[in-house]
């Protein structure tokens, strides 16, 4: 039997700073149960910056690295410079079977996903079978399960978040050292999801969404009381 073809959206949103970035992830989530569809948002941040993980203490975050501002992320996981990586999230509302899914089985779908994407690009990369030293605080300092390795180095980890609004998963792509540019990645994921009875369309933000990641920006991920709440 044909799997059904799926509409996706796709949201390039570009360069924006760390609160807003955040904010805009939270609040695609919060929209899931109007949206009723996947989004896939590419992003970048107008200055070097570290995100971690929800569950992380303030304390150790600012012990470990030098970027700054540190913004603390809805998801889980480690820190993550954004120095000079490739970012992207995704939303599900509940009703996908996404949503449904076991985290573990989230997370190996979406590297491999990322890791067809990278096929298409001549690029081979694998997921990871086991874990190895990947209890330090930092995401890409070893590894886990299904992460996505080069040449035995993470370039991918990822973290999520089940609300009843939906399922947000926040990834981090460190490309590897060679001439491959991020415009050419983003193309090969769309590509690689049609392969997949994936169809997209451009998502345009609405005012009232807009509004609202402004909103969760300056009273949440902005404020102390957020980023050091642990």
């Amino acid at each position: 039997m044909a799997t059904e073809v799926q509409t996706w959206s796709l949201l390039e949103s570009g360069p924006g700073n760390a609160a807003y970035n955040m904010a805009l992830d939270e609040a695609l989530l919060e929209a899931g149960t109007q949206l009723k569809h996947p989004i896939l948002r590419f992003y970048g941040w107008q200055e070097p910056a570290a995100s971690f993980g929800y569950f992380q203490k303030y304390s150790d975050i600012e012990r470990s690295t030098l970027l700054r501002p540190l913004v603390r992320r809805p998801t889980g996981g480690g820190l993550v410079p954004h120095d000079s990586d490739w970012t992207y999230s995704i939303t599900f509302p509940t009703i996908h079977e996404w949503y449904s899914v076991a985290a573990t089985e989230s997370y190996c779908r979406v590297h491999q996903w990322i890791q067809a994407s990278f096929a298409t690009l001549k690029l081979v990369v694998d997921l990871a079978n086991s874990c190895r030293d990947a209890q330090t605080g930092e995401c890409f300092i070893g590894y886990v399960k299904n992460d996505l390795l080069w040449q035995g180095r993470k370039i991918a980890g990822a973290a999520q978040r089940r609300t009843r609004s939906g399922l947000l998963i926040q990834g981090s792509v460190q490309p590897p050292p060679i001439s491959l540019s991020r415009t050419r990645w983003h193309q090969a994921m769309c590509d690689s999801a049609c392969e997949r009875n994936i169809n997209w369309k451009n998502f345009e933000i609405t005012q009232a969404l807009r509004k609202r990641a402004e909103q969760l920006a300056i009273q949440k991920y902005s404020e102390d009381t957020y980023t050091k709440k642990r």
